[in-house]
């Protein structure tokens, strides 16, 4: 029997005979970029999520822990109704079928949407100092691990650019301020994916929050620019500033971090925004030519403006600024068409 039946009957005789839900009926529901898959789950008096973390792939035990954390700060995070941590199977709470990115694409809810999100980051934020104490820190070994990604699979392994040592030179020491940058931002609990496929539209404590099992103890405008500079949807520059004006000044109501001015604020929010872009351009190559998931490769031209932008504002990126344009923005319509027209495939060595 192939592993994916002998999981799912294994979760069958977990609801059924563990859990005594009489006759479930179960269909997917979802899966992420792990290894992680989620079943919704029929009852006679509720819906439920059933997470399948193979444990051999997946811990369970971090999901738990965060979800937790959030869950005592008031998030609307799914409810564990059980676990079977040996067998990484969760019973969640069914937060239901519509995220944020499908609203937000359909139009005219921005502002209330937004609202209701931002508010509820400001609550974790400002409430969340002893959470925050108890997540591994978001340091300089994890965030020069997600900025080595870039040059590997984004630029090496998907655009096929061989790099000058000039070209080496400049992106590590462009690396090196942006770690300096991160790291001397406030701490805070950082969600690490706090963006609009991670969102659920609820007509109850909206937003519903998942997928946030990464946490860690990082900067303050991590989450903030995770949102408002999506790599599923954009907005013009006057809109995110106005949010972020907003967020800033419930932080400042709240005794939080919200910095010494607006400016110092915004520049927190663009250059951790620009470490998290190019870690996002390097995991989202790596999801097609390590795990054959292509879905994300038309998100790498709007990550890549992200990038070009906000390195275009500060007269530090300027050097990676003009390798963007010269080197790079070129070359990614081309590689992405070569995927779609069956140009390369999946693992395979450039």
């Amino acid at each position: 029997m192939p592993n994916t039946d002998a999981r799912l009957a294994l979760i069958h005789g977990w609801l059924s005979h563990e859990l005594r839900l009489p006759r479930p009926r179960i269909e997917v529901a979802s899966s992420d970029a792990s290894f992680r898959r989620y079943f919704r789950v029929w009852a006679p008096a509720s819906t439920y999520i059933v997470m399948d973390a193979p444990p051999e792939k997946e811990d369970v035990r971090p999901y738990l822990k965060v979800s937790q954390l959030l869950e005592d700060l008031g998030a609307h995070v799914p409810h564990v109704h059980a676990a079977d941590v040996e067998r990484g199977l969760l019973l969640l709470e069914d937060l239901g079928t519509t995220p944020y990115l499908q609203r937000l694409e359909r139009g005219g809810e921005s502002e209330l949407l937004y609202a209701d999100a931002l508010a509820a980051l400001a609550n974790i934020q400002l409430r969340g100092a002893a959470a925050c104490a108890q997540l591994p820190p978001y340091g300089r070994g994890e965030l020069a691990r997600e900025l080595a990604l870039m040059p590997e699979w984004f630029l090496g392994r998907h655009l096929k650019l061989a790099l000058t040592a000039a070209e080496t030179e400049m992106l590590g020491g462009t690396f090196e301020l942006l770690i300096q940058e991160a790291l001397a931002q406030p701490r805070v609990f950082v969600h690490r994916d706090y963006h609009a496929r991670n969102l659920m539209v609820m007509s109850e404590r909206n937003p519903g929050i998942i997928d946030f099992q990464d946490a860690l103890c990082g900067p303050v405008g991590y989450d903030l620019v995770s949102l408002l500079k999506d790599c599923y949807i954009a907005w013009p520059r006057a809109r995110v500033e106005s949010w972020v004006s907003a967020f800033r000044a419930r932080l400042l109501a709240g005794g939080g971090p919200a910095g010494a001015s607006q400016a110092q604020f915004l520049r927190w929010f663009d250059l951790i925004g620009v470490q998290r872009h190019i870690k996002v351009l390097g995991i989202f190559c790596r999801l097609w030519y390590r795990d054959g998931k292509a879905g994300y490769l038309p998100d790498l031209p709007r990550t890549l403006d992200y990038v070009r932008e906000a390195s275009g504002r500060y007269a530090e990126l300027a050097p990676l600024k003009r390798f963007i344009e010269e080197r790079v923005a070129a070359q990614l319509p081309r590689a992405n068409a070569e995927i779609a027209a069956g140009g390369a495939r999946a693992g395979a060595h450039p």
